[in-house]
């Protein structure tokens, strides 16, 4: 169904059933709970949170003796959705990188990781730098951004360098 179809058919509802179609739409679909509550509410810091405590999950579980699951697409997948439900930059930005620091103490906690998992991080890295960059948003992330090259001093695949590469390549000037 096209949108415009959609419209045509919303528009023959009365106000009720606009209403009562979309509370279930809130109820059936998170999605939209979700939505709703950043938006409509103004609570996009916690609806930001529910998202970070689901890739924080992937790399270090609540249960201290959970092996840490580790899915990547899983992590990616909170930044996807919560891109979907919140209209605030900063905040994206926020949970670019966020996913990117989880990576970094992942892999300082338990050592080398593998090629995919480097790959992903970096190119998050990047997709963050661009986005920081495009909604100009330095002076609010520029430091993060470089603290996270620094992180990874000490971690092998040449993870280090591709960080360091892209954060020099957005951010001219070296960070302090």
């Amino acid at each position: 169904m096209s949108l415009k179809l959609l419209r045509q058919h919303l528009k023959t509802k009365e106000r009720k059933e606009l209403i009562d179609e979309i509370a279930d739409l809130y109820k059936k679909f998170p999605d939209v709970k979700n939505y709703y509550q950043a938006s409509a509410f103004n609570d996009d810091q916690s609806v930001l949170n529910k998202y970070k405590t689901a890739i924080k999950a992937e790399f270090f579980p609540e249960s201290r003796y959970a092996e840490p699951p580790c899915r990547l697409s899983v992590a990616k997948k909170a930044i996807s959705d919560y891109k979907k439900v919140s209209c605030s930059d900063p905040n994206l930005a926020d949970i670019m990188l966020f996913y990117v620091e989880c990576g970094v103490e992942f892999t300082n906690t338990y050592g080398d990781i593998n090629d995919r998992f480097y790959s992903s991080m970096e190119s998050q890295y990047a997709a963050a730098c661009e986005f920081i960059i495009v909604r100009d948003l330095q002076n609010d992330f520029q430091k993060r951004a470089y603290d996270i090259v620094t992180e990874t001093v000490n971690c092998g695949w040449g993870f280090h360098d591709s960080l360091a590469e892209t954060y020099y390549s957005y951010f001219n000037d070296h960070e302090e």
